[in-house]
């Protein structure tokens, strides 16, 4: 009695490891499409430029995030994508002020941009904290961007993302109206300076 209950309970051992090994296993869930991760990758970004220009000046202003600024940003990196450059101005001469002014009548002041390209692997979705930081940190690197990113008059900012093949673009503007009063309607009346770097802006008579 005892020798054929252990062959039973052998045999339903010997079937429970036969189905486990018969069992599928899930594959793994596809990566993000990197696309649907520039929304965070930008907000990561801006989280990390608050906390570094404050470590290169702890006078320097806490930064709002503008949607305006977000807007013309995405803008900037969607053309570098799309056009296959990386500058500044377009191949059609346009500058993010000339975006800001086209959007916002009443936008004046000083406007600063951070611009940073970097290649990941197709067909993977990105670490958003580590791309982030590398982006950040590529302008820390950089004595002109790090100046720009922690130019202490700068209270507000937006980042914008785009993606083109292997590629990701990004544009970073700081801004500020340095105290200035509302502009009148008239556009005439509407002055915005664009610096590549802080040390242009502290230069300037406006400032």
């Amino acid at each position: 009695m005892y020798a054929r209950r252990a062959l039973c309970i052998a045999a339903v051992a010997l079937f429970a490891q036969a189905c486990a090994g018969t069992m599928a296993v899930a594959p793994p869930a596809p990566p993000p499409d990197p696309r649907t991760q520039m929304a965070a990758l930008e907000l990561r970004i801006f989280e990390i430029v608050q906390d570094e220009r404050h470590k290169v000046d702890p006078n320097a202003k806490a930064l709002a995030l503008d949607s305006e600024l977000v807007g013309v940003a995405r803008a900037h990196s969607a053309d570098m994508a799309a056009k296959n450059y990386f500058a500044h101005k377009s191949p059609t001469g346009t500058t993010s002020a000339d975006l800001i002014m086209d959007a916002d009548a009443k936008f004046q002041g000083l406007l600063g941009e951070n611009l940073a390209a970097q290649h990941f692997i197709v067909g993977s979705g990105i670490d958003i904290d580590v791309f982030a930081r590398r982006f950040v940190d590529s302008w820390l690197a950089s004595p002109s961007h790090k100046e720009n990113l922690a130019f202490a008059a700068y209270d507000r900012g937006g980042v914008g993302a785009a993606i083109q093949g292997d590629m990701i673009y990004v544009t970073a503007l700081f801004a500020t109206d340095l105290g200035l009063p509302p502009v009148k309607d008239d556009p005439k009346s509407r002055k915005v300076t664009e610096f590549p770097d802080a040390k242009a802006a502290k230069d300037s008579p406006a400032h």
